[in-house]
């Protein structure tokens, strides 16, 4: 594509292809931050959906009828999409889940009830999500297990010597965000699995702000489990990926049981199906997943660096914009060290209050603790403002942020 502004990317000709973000709101153009939440959706991966409730409606692996037979193809070789998008070895070690909270969740109780005991170690970071935070603390009330935690020091970064510390031969699991949600820092997980590994542990990476923004490899970050969501790469809701290295699947059993993850079925007992098909019990995200491998190569075509290179510009200019106000915490690494997100406060001005002006502007943005309320609670703020940028954004955008930001200040003084 040619090349814009970001030096990057073709932004105004990518943004034809989603149509929401034309609206207006009393006659303003929306300006749409709020990407970490959730991305826009481009035509190609709607068509995708249309022409599978059109054309190939059936369920899968379940009937000889030539449409149960086109939607079973489809939604196999979207395992085979995601696992060469990720860099794993087969579509073996790619689940379908509905979202990135359900991933956890299913390592969590398939391999975490039955592994974890007294004595065992969990450990996470201070920077954490809910998905992980509360999963992991709540199977280690059920199992006995500890929990601890790698700090983040003053400017959002992991303290690493205090994670070669926190992690021994008594840790079983490391779970580790990739990129903060809040702080935009991209933390060194290929390191951490070193560590964990060196230990004999497992480390389960949190990657839904990391795949969307950034090339991805599970094999180069030697990720034992890895977990994304669609929505916040160009796909729809309702669709996300655990990936598992395959031995470990293997060993694991299912936590959801019913159709679809079955081998054999006794009055006495059941065996399960072979991978990844025995942990997507039930009827699975057949649209949704055929969807996503449409956004993947939606992705590709404009190519993962790009998007990296160009998210991280928006960031680097939206955090030197920022600076010019007086009154004003930025949270996280410098401009030119975080990924494609600002969190921020304007002093004496709390965050919903901060949202609800910006959105007199059109102006979307997240105000909240981003579901990271320790971090939060370490960073002395009940919430924080959150601007997040996406392929899509411009830096004429950032400006109308700053400019709403300016009135909000003017507003409040």
């Amino acid at each position: 594509m040619a090349t814009t502004e970001s030096d990057v990317l073709d932004v105004e000709r990518i943004r034809e292809d989603f149509p929401i973000l034309q609206r207006e709101f009393d006659g303003t153009q929306l300006v749409y931050l709020d990407n970490a939440a959730t991305s826009q959706t481009p035509d190609q991966v709607v068509d995708a959906i249309a022409h599978y409730y059109r054309h190939t409606n059936a369920n899968v692996h379940r009937g000889l009828h030539q449409l149960s037979q086109e939607a079973s193809i489809a939604y196999e070789e979207a395992h085979d999409r995601v696992a060469d998008f990720i860099g794993a070895e087969g579509r073996e070690e790619v689940v379908f889940t509905k979202n990135t909270t359900e991933s956890m969740n299913t390592v969590a109780y398939a391999w975490g009830l039955a592994e974890l005991g007294p004595g065992d170690e969990i450990v996470m970071t201070e920077m954490e999500h809910h998905a992980a935070l509360v999963t992991w603390q709540q199977i280690a009330k059920k199992t006995g297990a500890e929990v601890k935690y790698i700090p983040v020091d003053e400017e959002g970064y992991l303290d690493m010597d205090a994670a070669r510390d926190l992690i021994t031969d008594d840790t079983k699991m490391v779970s580790v965000v990739h990129v903060s949600n809040t702080l935009g820092t991209i933390n060194p997980v290929s390191e951490l699995a070193d560590i964990a590994h060196d230990h004999g542990a497992y480390i389960f990476v949190d990657g839904a702000q990391s795949v969307p923004h950034m090339p991805v490899d599970v094999q180069d970050i030697d990720a034992d489990f890895f977990a994304f969501s669609g929505h916040k790469m160009c796909g729809p809701t309702g669709i996300g990926v655990l990936y598992g290295k395959e031995h470990i699947l293997e060993e694991m059993e299912p936590y959801l049981y019913g159709g679809m993850m079955i081998s054999k079925v006794t009055f006495e007992d059941s065996t399960w199906h072979e991978l990844p098909w025995k942990f997507e019990a039930g009827t699975p995200v057949i649209a949704q997943g055929i969807a996503l491998a449409e956004a993947i190569d939606y992705l590709e075509d404009i190519g993962m660096e790009n998007v990296r290179r160009h998210g991280e510009q928006l960031a680097e200019y939206a955090y030197d914009r920022l600076q010019e106000f007086d009154g004003i915490d930025v949270y996280g690494p410098p401009g030119d060290d975080r990924s494609a997100l600002v969190s921020f406060n304007l002093d004496s001005v709390h965050a919903h209050d901060t949202s609800e002006i910006l959105n007199e502007f059109a102006v979307a943005i997240r105000a909240g603790d981003h579901c990271t309320q320790p971090l939060h609670d370490k960073l002395g703020a009940p919430a924080s403002a959150r601007a997040s940028f996406y392929l899509y954004n411009t830096r004429e955008e950032v400006d109308k942020l700053v400019e709403a930001l300016e009135a909000t200040e003017d507003l409040f003084a």
